[in-house]
């Protein structure tokens, strides 16, 4: 893959830049080159040597990120675990490299570890990206998990009322009418029903079966 065609890539590295250059600790001689010159095309293209990078202890996370990245958009499933961790991750903009990676990584553990994620009442404030991802990813866990994450989100003083909007928005592109009870529950809602009543309007007629 040519990582300088890549634009989330050379995003992630603009991001990164000034964690890299005010950093402590060595930067890892696999990185040497892309840390000099800042350009993308300069990280090492051996899926071995980003791995055992990945696997080393002691590793700033910034490089961590970076294999794991490169390694997830490749295929190479060796990336899941660390790519996971970063969904995780309290600063959103890990969580939204993660998930690009994780969406092309094609791991059929991916879904069932975003719905884990979303629907972890106790990281309701990080739920955000992984919702997304389940949207994306159009896998059998991902109605169950964002129907359960939207009922919780209800409330009118929720305070995770973004993490009800990408639910409500993911239910609409995804077109399961399982989906229909919890989207005219949120129709009231002063954030979400006019989110809720788009969606419904792209779920299948109100007499259709619902999917297995």
């Amino acid at each position: 893959m040519e990582y300088a065609e890549d634009p989330e890539f050379c995003s992630m590295i603009d991001r990164l830049r000034d964690e890299i250059e005010k950093g402590t600790g060595k930067v890892p001689a696999a990185f040497g080159r892309l840390v000099e010159t800042g350009d993308p095309g300069e990280l090492p293209g051996d899926p071995e040597e980003l791995h055992r990078l990945l696997a080393a202890p002691g590793q700033p996370l910034w490089a961590r990120e970076v294999a794991a990245y490169a390694l997830g958009v490749a295929g190479d499933r060796r990336a899941f675990e660390a790519l996971v961790l970063l969904l995780n991750h309290r600063d959103p903009e890990r969580c939204v490299t993660a998930a690009h990676a994780l969406a092309r990584l094609g791991d059929p553990r991916t879904a069932r570890a975003a719905a884990a994620l979303a629907t972890n009442e106790l990281r309701a404030a990080y739920a955000l990206l992984p919702v997304r991802l389940l949207a994306e990813l159009r896998a059998p866990e991902s109605v169950p998990a964002l129907i359960t994450v939207l009922e919780r989100r209800l409330p009118a003083d929720d305070p995770h009322w973004r993490v009800g909007l990408a639910c409500v928005e993911g239910l609409g592109a995804l077109g399961d009418p399982r989906a229909r009870p919890a989207l005219e529950a949120a129709l009231p809602h002063p954030r979400l029903g006019a989110a809720a009543a788009r969606s419904l309007g792209l779920l299948g007629p109100e007499h259709a079966a619902e999917r297995a």
